[in-house]
């Protein structure tokens, strides 16, 4: 059975994307802990990171770094990277900027309108 991302990733589930190329897709996490909170996920279905094809694993870190650079650049807060593995059985990363708004283990409640302007600030070409 499909995870939830696969879903995300077929257009079965909409999502507030930030970024997407052929081996990695980044979107906003709709139980954020920060705003700005997205997710990398590699576009193939693989549990655990560790378990990811090198090459998948090598485009998930590279979309990681990359996004973490711009959220910064656009956000002015540090970006946390947090690998559980255990919230949904297909690999990936969460991405939290450090701002004020996040405090560990709590997340924002944020209307569709709060995704949109955030999902505009940090949308990646």
């Amino acid at each position: 059975m499909s995870s939830i991302f696969t879903k995300i990733v077929n257009g079965e589930i909409p999502c507030y994307k930030i970024y997407e190329d052929d081996k990695t897709l980044a979107f906003l996490d709709i139980h954020p802990e920060s705003k700005g909170h997205t997710l990398v996920i590699p576009k193939n279905e693989v549990d655990k990171i560790y378990d990811l094809p090198d090459e998948d694993y090598a485009a998930l870190m590279d979309t990681a770094k990359k996004l973490s650079k711009n959220m910064e650049k656009v956000l002015g807060a540090r970006t946390l990277w947090k690998v559980v593995g255990t919230d949904v059985p297909h690999a990936h990363i969460h991405l939290m900027p450090l701002d004020e708004t996040w405090e560990y283990g709590r997340t924002l409640e944020l209307t569709p309108d709060e995704f949109e302007k955030i999902r505009a600030k940090l949308c990646y070409n």
